[in-house]
């Protein structure tokens, strides 16, 4: 039989709408992977964002973080593959906020050690504030005075966070002058209210590509993998998964796009999807 996997998006999916796992959750994905099901998550967080969230959960098999732009082993804390934002490309979006917006971005990134970093300069922005102050503690954020593409650092994501008519025309600029050479999202945040994110990474760093290099390295064939969400910027997955999963309280874009719509992420949807599937699927083996 061949391998058969489930990706889950977190944020508004997996989690509930208080950035949590419930009890339940973690009981069925934890009996889930202890038995052998290949179970894994892709968001747009990155590791350790993601792993405050979501390490109830002993996640043994390789993660899909930052809307597909790295494939992490979050258990040997080790970077298996990913995108890298070309770095030039990199310092002229920086150049691009302040000359159109007069604005500057959290910059995603891995150091010469593999270390995530986040630099910043000071940060003086409601939608920045909110967002920064969301992760107390957390040792990724680095302040800078004006910010730069360090040598020998790679960019995941480029991440400008504020209003819509803010956004829009770095956007606009952004797409006249660099084209398909950019992979660009831009969605309306789910937690800072009237508030917009615009990112910007490699062409191949989003969730579909990622998704098809998270199958490569664990030998499954795409059409053997089921995947969940709730935001457009999980259309990738559905357009390369075998099957795509949407919560109730998913966009209705993605619901055109889904195989079946489950119960929301406040009423355990993917968890109460994953106990029936893996169970009629072990009852069928073992009625053969």
């Amino acid at each position: 039989m061949p391998a058969e996997a489930f990706i889950t998006d977190l944020d508004g999916t997996l989690l509930t709408s208080e950035q949590k796992l419930t009890d339940y959750t973690v009981q069925v994905i934890t009996e889930a992977l202890d038995q052998g099901a290949l179970i894994s998550y892709a968001t747009a967080r990155g590791y350790v964002s993601a792993a405050r969230a979501v390490s109830q959960i002993v996640w043994k098999h390789p993660l899909i973080l930052y809307n597909g732009a790295l494939i992490y082993d979050g258990i040997n804390g080790k970077v298996i593959d990913g995108y890298w934002l070309d770095p030039v490309i990199s310092g002229e979006i920086i150049a691009l906020g302040r000359e159109v917006g007069g604005v500057s971005p959290f910059y995603f990134s891995l150091d010469e050690a593999d270390c995530e970093r986040v630099l910043h300069e000071p940060l003086k922005r409601s939608g920045e504030v909110q967002f920064y102050n969301s992760r107390p503690g957390d040792k990724r954020f680095r302040e800078v005075d004006r910010l730069e593409c360090p040598d020998r650092y790679r960019t995941l994501i480029i991440s400008y966070i504020g209003l819509f008519e803010e956004l829009q025309p770095i956007r606009q600029a952004a797409l006249e002058r660099f084209g398909d050479k950019l992979q660009i999202h831009f969605m309306k945040d789910i937690y800072i209210e009237e508030h917009y994110f615009l990112e910007f990474s490699h062409p191949r760093g989003n969730k579909s590509d990622g998704l098809k290099l998270w199958a490569q390295h664990m030998g499954v064939e795409t059409g053997n993998i089921t995947v969940f969400g709730d935001h457009v910027n999980d259309m990738g997955l559905f357009t390369a998964a075998g099957r795509g999963i949407a919560v109730q309280n998913a966009q209705s874009e993605l619901k055109a796009l889904a195989y079946e719509v489950i119960a929301s992420n406040n009423e355990d949807g993917v968890a109460t999807y994953l106990k029936h599937t893996l169970k009629m699927k072990r009852e069928s083996v073992s009625g053969e």
